[in-house]
């Protein structure tokens, strides 16, 4: 693998801890994104649309990589031992998110439902995006979240 990047071993691992990790190299830039987004929000946003607003604000990081994140779903959905690094580093993704929205005063269960669910909705969205050519991504991250938010609605509607 070293030798397709043109760089030597020493130097492609100084870089990725091992070749598995190659899949998974965007994922620092969308992690930075996404936090300094969540900070920059207002003071008194619901949490829910602070994490939708940043995953809005960040979706340019992988609309500048759809035709490899495409690859990469591919490999990931065909090798079971990805899937489960891909899973992983989706739960350290949320709770990222929820790291932040606690610095921004949330109590933890709270920060780690909402983390959990907008990660989820946004995981939902770009696999659709990946999968359905001529929409960008932030229309199916609003889709996402509509649905998301009319669901809860509906449901809070029947309890009532």
């Amino acid at each position: 693998m070293a030798d397709r990047a043109g760089v030597n071993q020493r130097t492609f691992f100084r870089h990725f801890p091992d070749k598995r990790e190659v899949l998974f190299g965007g994922q620092d830039d969308l992690h930075q994104s996404l936090i300094a987004s969540v900070i920059a929000e207002p003071d008194g946003t619901p949490p829910v649309d602070v994490l939708r607003n940043a995953l809005l604000a960040s979706t340019h990081v992988l609309e500048d990589n759809k035709e490899a994140g495409a690859t990469r779903l591919r490999i990931i959905a065909e090798t079971p031992a990805l899937l489960e690094r891909d899973l992983a580093k989706g739960a350290a993704m949320a709770s990222a998110l929820a790291d932040a929205l606690c610095g921004r005063g949330e109590t933890r269960d709270a920060a780690d439902l909402v983390g959990a669910v907008c990660w989820a909705t946004f995981h939902h969205a770009a696999a659709q995006w990946i999968a359905t050519p001529g929409r960008t991504l932030d229309s199916f991250v609003t889709d996402a979240f509509d649905l998301l938010s009319s669901s809860v609605n509906r449901s809070a509607r029947s309890v009532l």
